[in-house]
């Protein structure tokens, strides 16, 4: 099995291939360019994020600066919005559903190490895909581990590190994140602790 079917398949390979680190620089180029466009630029931009990623739905916003390691495996819906520094760490597939916001600082990533010493002393990785359902919101600084999916509608909280699947529908916090509780009629009352939907 070669390095890169080792690579979606979730075995352990060594990622020192000098063909991939080769082909991983086109992907790096392309986010320098990206990510050094103008405010005023949003076609070249627009263009640039569709080269980039696998797949690119309608409505989509990528604030610059974006990470990736190689955008080729990451793939949006439609109406994805993405704040400040979203890193990708996608050596396998990353899925987004519609209308998914991130906030700043946001790292999905789908790569892995053994625990075992010495097969990281010869930078051993796995890698597991990351699947992120429609109209969920991942608040700032949040960390989502490799194989973790998230089920529509649901929020995770700020600073959460997410390293098992959260089901739909809820609100879930905290390193590990738990869920919190259930999305409800509360919500539909209010926007923000007691501050009232005045809509």
């Amino acid at each position: 099995m070669d390095t890169k079917v080792r690579m979606k398949s979730g075995k352990i390979y060594f990622c020192t291939d000098p063909e991939l680190a080769k082909e991983q620089l086109q992907c790096l180029d392309k986010l320098y360019d990206f990510n050094h466009t103008r405010p005023s630029e949003m076609e070249k931009r627009q263009a640039l994020l569709n080269e980039l990623l696998a797949e690119v739905g309608e409505n989509c916003y990528v604030e610059p600066p974006l990470h990736a390691n190689w955008g080729r495996n990451t793939h949006f819906g439609s109406n994805v919005y993405a704040n400040f520094n979203l890193t990708l760490v996608d050596d396998t597939d990353i899925y987004v559903g519609d209308s998914v916001m991130f906030g700043p600082n946001v790292v999905v990533a789908t790569a892995g190490h053994p625990v075992d010493p010495d097969l990281r002393r010869r930078v051993a990785q796995f890698n597991l895909p990351v699947r992120i359902g429609d109209n969920v919101w991942i608040g700032a600084g949040a960390v989502i581990l490799p194989g973790v999916t998230i089920g529509n509608d649901s929020v995770i909280g700020a600073g959460s590190v997410v390293t098992k699947d959260i089901p739909a529908g809820v609100v879930a916090v905290g390193n590990p994140c738990r869920v919190l509780r259930e999305i409800g009629e509360r919500d539909r009352q209010y926007y923000y602790k007691n501050l009232e939907i005045d809509l």
